[in-house]
């Protein structure tokens, strides 16, 4: 799949889903968002740090420092109990925005059998 550029707002709840699942070190974060994506979303650094810090300013992530895969020294996010919830809230928005787009482009799609 081609590279896409993310729409505004979406690297936080991209993250806090990533996150979600178990604890990660940034590198880490952007690889899996990398290949759950099949390679549309790359995560440049110069986004990621300030987004991670964003999320921990904001105490939806929490991070403590730990041994990466190749033993390099890293922080490790995990989501926090306000991030679940704030990932809950954005990720219902964000499926009511794009079936919202998807009745547009497909008018079927909003039609009643």
């Amino acid at each position: 799949m081609a590279k896409m550029d993310l729409m505004k707002g979406t690297l936080d709840m991209l993250v806090l889903e990533t996150l979600r699942h178990r604890p990660m070190h940034g590198y880490a974060v952007a690889r899996s968002i990398k290949k759950a994506t099949d390679d549309a979303f790359q995560i440049e650094e110069g986004a990621l740090y300030p987004a991670l810090h964003r999320l921990e300013q904001r105490g939806w992530v929490e991070a403590e420092w730990g041994a990466s895969e190749n033993n390099r020294r890293a922080r490790f996010y995990q989501v926090t109990p306000a991030g679940r919830k704030a990932l809950r809230t954005q990720a219902a928005t964000w499926r009511r925005y794009v079936g919202a787009v998807a009745k547009v482009l497909d008018p079927s799609l909003g039609e009643i059998s």
